[in-house]
């Protein structure tokens, strides 16, 4: 698991890599925020729609406030 900071180390979420390879983003309560498939090398939001090609799940991350 890779933790996620910002600038201030307050922690925004962490990225798991599950064993068939996709890796998932959660939120710093741990609610799915989306995940990437290395596969079709397409990511997906929590709702499975498609937000691009390549990996952008830190673009799904909001700033703490």
């Amino acid at each position: 698991m890779q933790k996620l900071y910002d600038s201030n180390m307050r922690l925004l979420g962490s990225v798991e890599t599950r064993a068939d390879g996709r890796q998932e983003l959660r939120d710093s309560n741990r609610n799915l925020l989306g995940d990437y498939d290395p596969d079709s090398g397409k990511t997906y939001d929590s709702n499975r729609k498609l937000i691009g090609k390549g990996n952008l799940l830190t673009a799904l991350l909001e700033p703490s406030e």
